[in-house]
């Protein structure tokens, strides 16, 4: 397992990391298997999403602000339910594929670090689990 850290700049953003986590996996020396992201927040997730047209983040931000507004009549008092709640919805884990050292992503897409209560410090936590080869004895 190894991690990295992201810098935010702002209280809701999505922040490209898809270079890193190739970088981490890499790192690793499997090139074959499952790749699980996990942030260890509760006011921010991990996603995979279009990275080529920055509309569609920026979109995707937009509506899931729309949905949970920031100030909703939360109870918790930090002020930051939103995030959690928006955090929950995407969640803070995900799994994709490896192939040749690299995640096996579609042509536009890519990793996503989701902040809703930033700017913050993150860290990314990757583990790689290399694929099992059957049939031979």
């Amino acid at each position: 397992m190894s991690d990295f850290r992201v810098k935010t700049k702002a209280r809701a953003q999505f922040v490209d990391i898809t270079d890193e986590v190739n970088r981490a996996v890499a790192a690793q020396q499997i090139t074959t298997g499952l790749c699980n992201l996990f942030v260890p927040h509760t006011t921010c997730a991990v996603i995979v999403s279009e990275n080529w047209d920055a509309d569609v983040t920026t979109d995707m931000l937009a509506h899931l602000q729309r949905l949970v507004p920031r100030d909703g009549g939360y109870r918790h008092g930090e002020g930051n339910s939103q995030a959690h709640i928006l955090s929950v919805m995407l969640g803070t884990s995900i799994n994709i594929p490896l192939e040749g050292a690299k995640l096996k992503l579609g042509k536009w897409q890519g990793v996503m670090l989701a902040e809703f209560d930033g700017p913050r410090e993150r860290t990314v936590l990757v583990s790689v689990v290399a694929a099992q080869r059957t049939g031979s004895k």
